[in-house]
């Protein structure tokens, strides 16, 4: 059921690039913070800037938990994504490593800008070469239509995921959450990530 729901995720936003309606949508919205209330229908979260937002919270809604992982899990074949910034070389410096577990392989492919930061990006891909360094890693992340040198430093968040539910959304926890931008400018949560046993969200 977790891959079968990513898997559909990915397929929607497969289509919205492919039809000219759906693309004129607007863009996803992306929402951090911590969790101040939560009922059958709605999230409410208080942001990182203090602002109280209020989500509808629709029953098919992705819960996952996000839990730190050793840096040793990035391994050539790992699917990743990275939040980053260009170095002057044009390689990218990770600000956070995610590995994907299997079931999640081709979430979110490619290269794009990214809003942790002024100039951040987001690359999803496949870990290619890799070489270890005392103070971290430096590895090529190949993606359909292109491939990025990403340099990871030792004190770069590493984290993954695993599946989540209902259950996990409760007060005061840590919550990166992926909302759909509604006609009465209202939001409604699609992929809710968690931080596990106090996490914050890195991405």
């Amino acid at each position: 059921m977790f891959k079968a729901r990513f898997l559909a995720f990915g397929l929607a936003a497969s289509l919205a690039a492919a039809s000219p309606t759906l693309a004129q949508a607007p863009a996803p919205a992306r929402v951090r913070g911590t969790i101040n209330a939560i009922d059958a229908g709605e999230l409410q979260v208080t942001t990182r800037s203090g602002n109280k937002v209020t989500l509808k919270l629709p029953a098919d809604a992705v819960v996952t938990v996000i839990e730190p992982i050793a840096i040793d899990a990035i391994k050539p074949g790992s699917f990743i994504g990275t939040a980053a910034r260009a170095e002057p070389d044009g390689t990218l410096r990770a600000l956070e490593v995610q590995v994907f577990p299997e079931s999640m392989r081709g979430v979110g492919e490619g290269h794009r800008p990214w809003d942790l930061g002024p100039g951040s990006t987001m690359t999803n891909g496949t870990v290619g070469t890799l070489e270890k360094l005392t103070d971290g890693r430096t590895l090529t992340l190949d993606y359909k239509g292109g491939e990025k040198t990403v340099i990871v430093p030792a004190e770069a968040p590493i984290i993954t995921y695993e599946p989540g539910s209902r259950a996990t959304l409760t007060p005061g926890a840590h919550v990166i959450v992926t909302a759909a931008r509604n006609p009465d400018e209202t939001l409604t949560a699609v992929r809710i990530g968690i931080g596990k046993d106090g996490l914050v969200p890195p991405m």
